[in-house]
């Protein structure tokens, strides 16, 4: 998901899709303790944009 994509969302909509990004990343830090993901590159991308959406949501609640 693109800055500008999240930037078109409502305040409502990113705090959803930051708390699924979350639910998927412990999902996925579960997971790759177990067993190995086949791309752990998955979990750096994922804090990235979790990194993202946080942002543009305190840009838009200020």
């Amino acid at each position: 998901m693109k800055a500008k994509e999240i930037r078109d969302l409502s305040v409502e909509e990113i705090a959803q899709q930051l708390l699924a990004e979350r639910e998927q990343i412990q999902h996925l830090r579960f997971q790759h303790a177990v067993a190995d993901l086949p791309n752990p590159m998955i979990l750096r991308d994922k804090r990235r944009l979790v990194a993202q959406l946080e942002t543009i949501l305190r840009q838009k609640s200020a």
